[in-house]
């Protein structure tokens, strides 16, 4: 057999897996949002493993975090949803993005102005000393221009890109381990 024929057999199977992997995020992201949560990330790990992270999405009150209660509500509506569908899935975990949050939309950037982040962009950014990754304050991005205030080896630098290139983005955790009485 000709190699061609492997090589087109691998990019079907690799087509349906998308198509099967872009069906599940969507009906994953239509749960999760019409229960009043935001999808942050998923993924389709090895053997059959789904992973979600949820969150409240943003509000103009005080903060709330996502509870082990939110997560079983989230995990018990999206298994009678995955099995009625048919998903592909063995297993299902919920949880919240953790301290060190992805960023991953737009809005993520927007929604966390003025907090500090990793940056690790999928290309070394010419002026930026060749650099890939950054650890910086997140300033209000313009338009679809992001911006990321460093410590450059001149002082501060203000790196500017957008969500294209982006290879991951995290907040760096803020934990204060003071008492919450003073």
């Amino acid at each position: 057999m000709p190699i061609f024929f492997f090589v087109e057999q691998f990019l079907r199977r690799s087509a349906r897996y998308s198509e099967s992997v872009l069906r599940l995020q969507e009906l994953i992201e239509k749960t999760v949002t019409g229960m009043g949560y935001e999808l942050v990330d998923f993924e389709h790990a090895a053997r059959g493993m789904v992973r979600v992270y949820i969150d409240f999405p943003p509000s103009d009150g005080e903060p709330a975090n996502i509870t082990v209660e939110d997560c079983e509500k989230v995990s018990h509506q999206l298994s009678h949803v995955l099995t009625v569908e048919n998903a592909n899935y063995e297993r299902l975990e919920v949880s919240s993005p953790g301290l060190d949050r992805p960023l991953k939309k737009l809005s993520d950037f927007v929604r966390f102005v003025g907090q500090e982040a990793v940056v690790k962009l999928r290309m070394p950014m010419a002026g930026a000393a060749n650099r890939k990754s950054f650890q910086g304050v997140l300033h209000a991005p313009e338009g679809e221009t992001l911006k990321l205030e460093f410590e450059g080896k001149e002082g501060p630098a203000l790196l500017e890109f957008t969500l294209a290139d982006v290879d991951k983005a995290r907040l760096v955790p803020q934990v204060d381990f003071r008492s919450r009485k003073e």
